[in-house]
């Protein structure tokens, strides 16, 4: 499947997870402002986190396949990777932290929601469990379909990060609300509160890293970068790799820079035939090296086969 063709499929993913997001934001926080219900209120923020980086992922699909230009040589496929940074930060500032505020202030108060307030909430949450567990079931399809899996796509990682943590943070509110009602201790929802806040903060942490990984320049799996180190290996005109640098530049672009040691003999005709064939290899064998950039040296007496 192309890039483009999954960008489509990764952009419905997002606008399903979106539309449903905004839906049970606004159920939430009706809910939540009726019943006084600081659980309640954890999850709305949480759903508007969620609303805000689905923006930010769209605008990832859509800026991240622009081509190559003079400023940028190597395209913009790493706006994927900022775009999910700042999901990350949002999930962290907008979830995790008003989850805590509202934990804390729930501590402090000695409110008891109105039979109508549970049963509201209860509903709601209910129709938001039904709506996050159909947005995540979308997304793990995809990722089944995916080649590469979740880990090869920020975008939909993101989405199936936010989507499996709705899911608990719906439960997490559900339990909250049904102790508080039981028990008629509003502690019961406040630790939910917390429980989301702490949640949510980990996730942000999780995606954030990762991010950060990819923008500052992470290599190829071990595994990947062995293949190509053997592929060059067997190539009956280099006597040595001396050197084999990677680094991811996009979903589907990788950057290989690679220090070879040619056997002598070789003039400059052979060597150029030599090297466009090694990176067409190279290419053919992996598409998304599309980058490979090789320094050729002659191999010192010693070090020849």
């Amino acid at each position: 499947m192309s890039g483009q063709a999954k960008d489509r499929k990764t952009r419905v993913t997002v606008l399903v997870a979106l539309g449903a997001n905004l839906f049970i934001a606004a159920a939430k926080a009706v809910a939540g402002l009726v019943a006084g219900s600081p659980a309640l209120l954890s999850e709305a923020a949480h759903s508007v986190a969620d609303s805000m980086n689905e923006v930010f992922l769209l605008a990832a699909l859509r800026r991240s396949r622009r081509p190559a230009d003079q400023r940028h040589p190597f395209g913009y496929g790493k706006e994927r990777y900022f775009w999910s940074l700042l999901a990350a930060v949002g999930i962290f500032v907008m979830g995790g932290c008003f989850s805590f505020v509202q934990g804390i202030d729930a501590l402090h108060s000695h409110h008891r929601e109105s039979t109508v307030g549970y049963v509201a909430g209860l509903a709601v949450l209910g129709v938001s469990l039904a709506a996050e567990g159909g947005s995540l079931l979308r997304a793990l399809h995809q990722v089944r379909g995916q080649r590469g899996g979740i880990g090869s796509d920020p975008a939909l990682r993101t989405v199936v990060a936010e989507d499996s943590t709705a899911v608990l943070g719906v439960l997490l509110a559900l339990a909250g609300m049904v102790l508080h009602m039981v028990t008629g201790r509003e502690v019961w929802e406040a630790t939910a509160s917390l429980s989301i806040g702490l949640l949510l903060v980990y996730v942000a942490y999780r995606l954030g890293k990762d991010a950060r990984d990819q923008l500052i320049g992470e290599a190829v799996d071990p595994e990947l970068r062995d293949s190509i180190r053997a592929l060059l290996d067997h190539q009956p005109e280099i006597d040595r790799v001396a050197d084999l640098l990677t680094m991811r530049l996009g979903l589907d672009s990788t950057l290989v820079a690679a220090r070879i040691d040619l056997r002598p003999g070789l003039d400059s005709e052979d060597v150029e035939l030599v090297c466009e064939r090694i990176k067409a290899s190279v290419a053919h064998t992996w598409p998304t090296a599309d980058q490979v950039f090789l320094d050729i040296t002659d191999a010192p007496p010693n070090t020849r086969r």
